[in-house]
């Protein structure tokens, strides 16, 4: 699929979706994005409300331009807002708010204010419609999210080992845990499309060891598997080394290095994916302007360790990487719950 043009089946699992979300005839749908939103999904978004008779409208904000700094990617936390008090309002008083902005307001500072009107958020990422479709949300992820999400709550400490040479422990008392499996029901509430994974934002001072980044694992920031090893040394919670041969690692040391911010060093979340149907390999058959990357945040059995923005730790930085890890083994308080990159029942 190459062409970005209504097909009824992408119509159909964006009205799959808002079902799920519990969208009611009469509901008031604000359907959000921006000059650089993919076009197709507000308007699928758009005529998938309509087909469940929901009363739905479009905002569309401008981009923000950004210059004298790196590249922002995936930061999930759109800059598209900028705090305008009736924009807010708007979006905080509907039922369901369509997120449709290029990154996303999971880390926006606007959105506390939009969930504590009421609304319901779900982030729909910035995919091609054709890898949304391939991952529409079902019960067997909902329940498996839920279930591990619990599991992460009773949790005191997090251990991830690898053969290629991870060996972090993570702290997760006083962490902050969630989850989503791609839709919501509960004001107040957000989740994002494609769904799947269980995360813990851990308190500051919790992350401690090496963690390995081997061949075919993944840096969604520049959406590039890795060619050659890189060994991340992590000090309560800061990377302090990065050491590797070759592009991989340089890019990182570079990118990283360019915000001039410590803060870019420190861990923003831990988690690993529960979605069965979400493909490691699939980053390969799209174009980097057609793949935003959530479904290797999701696939089943990956190791997913993020740096940059932590509000619950108090840091704030627009610098980011998200790494999903194969190959890794998790251990929550000794009991393994991923083994070798395999999901265990």
């Amino acid at each position: 699929m190459l062409q970005e043009r209504i097909e009824p089946a992408w119509l159909d699992a964006f009205e799959t979706v808002l079902g799920r979300c519990a969208v009611q005839p009469g509901d008031t749908v604000a359907i959000l994005c921006e000059t650089q939103s993919r076009s197709i999904l507000p308007e699928l978004a758009r005529l998938a409300a309509a087909r469940l008779k929901a009363k739905a409208f479009v905002l569309q904000l401008n981009s923000v331009p950004v210059s004298g700094a790196p590249v922002i990617r995936s930061t999930g936390a759109s800059t598209a807002l900028q705090q305008i008090g009736p924009v807010v309002q708007a979006l905080a008083s509907s039922t369901l708010v369509v997120d449709c902005t290029v990154e996303g307001l999971m880390h926006a500072p606007e959105l506390p204010a939009i969930l504590k009107g009421g609304a319901r958020v779900i982030y729909i990422s910035n995919e091609h419609p054709e890898a949304l479709a391939r991952l529409l949300p079902d019960e067997a992820t909902e329940e498996r999210v839920k279930a591990h999400v619990k599991r992460l709550r009773a949790t005191r400490r997090m251990q991830v080992r690898s053969a290629a040479g991870s060996d972090l422990s993570i702290d997760l008392e006083g962490a902050v845990v969630g989850g989503n499996w791609g839709y919501t029901t509960r004001p107040g509430t957000m989740t994002h499309w494609p769904g799947g994974l269980a995360l813990a934002f851990p308190k500051a001072g919790s992350v401690h060891g090496t963690l390995v980044l081997a061949p075919g694992d993944v840096n969604l920031t520049f959406k590039r598997y890795l060619e050659r090893p890189v060994v991340l040394t992590i000090e309560n919670d800061y990377v302090t080394r990065i050491e590797g041969e070759g592009v991989d690692a340089e890019l990182m040391r570079s990118y990283i290095a360019a915000w001039g911010d410590r803060e870019a060093y420190a861990v923003s979340h831990v988690g690993y994916g529960l979605n069965e149907a979400a493909r490691w390999d699939s980053m390969a058959g799209y174009d980097k302007r057609d793949f935003n990357g959530t479904e290797l945040r999701a696939f089943a059995g990956n190791f997913l360790y993020s740096t940059g923005a932590n509000e619950f730790a108090k840091r704030y930085t627009l610098g980011h990487f998200d790494l999903p890890l194969r190959g890794c083994t998790l251990a929550l308080d000794g009991e393994t719950v991923v083994d070798q990159g395999r999901l265990v029942a």
